[in-house]
């Protein structure tokens, strides 16, 4: 993440030239990352919505589809709501770390630091809004896609043990930020 006032501008610059919303310094959003089957106990918290087992990523990115944050830990039963609810990343926003906002979709609940698209837009500037939240948050989509495309083991799946395969998704993260900016580490927990 942005962490001197200035990246934090620059950021929310490059995210606002997009489609012009204001004060976003990242997009965030998960994605499922298939795993063996886990036949131990509790294997079945593996099995996501879509009935296959995986891991649940959280990944926030920059306007650039750079990978800023991203958490590997979770089993994919669990909701992205959750994930960022207990990451370290959301306490940073609630201590006040960054003076912009992240950009969710409507699987998130709105906060202060966080904002989420409107379900039924009534009015032309809530649709205006929408609209605007679609396209700038679309970068973490974005992000996924390049991410998979770069790593074709994220699209036919991780099928060593689970621990292997939350390093090998931060490993992967890291190698494609080293070619981008040698500055940034990722941590994953």
């Amino acid at each position: 993440m942005p962490t001197t006032l200035n990246e934090q501008q620059e950021t929310i610059r490059k995210f606002r030239s997009i489609a012009n919303f204001p004060t976003v310094i990242g997009a965030i959003d998960c994605t499922h990352i298939r795993v063996k089957k886990v036949n131990a106990d509790g294997g079945q918290l593996y099995i996501n919505r879509k009935g296959f087992s995986s891991i649940n990523v959280q990944v926030v990115c920059d306007a650039d589809l750079k990978i800023m944050d991203i958490v590997t830990r979770w089993r994919g039963s669990v909701h992205d709501s959750r994930i960022f609810r207990e990451c370290r990343l959301k306490q940073r926003f609630e201590a006040g770390a960054f003076s912009g906002i992240l950009l969710g979709d409507s699987g998130y609940h709105c906060t202060p630091y966080l904002s989420t698209p409107l379900l039924n837009p009534t009015t032309p500037q809530e649709e205006r809004y929408n609209r605007s939240h679609i396209r700038t948050r679309n970068t973490v989509e974005r992000c996924f896609g390049l991410w998979k495309q770069r790593f074709r083991c994220l699209l036919r799946g991780m099928f060593g043990d689970i621990e292997t395969a939350k390093k090998n998704n931060c490993c992967m993260c890291c190698t494609t930020q080293y070619g981008h900016r040698h500055e940034r580490r990722c941590v994953f927990w």
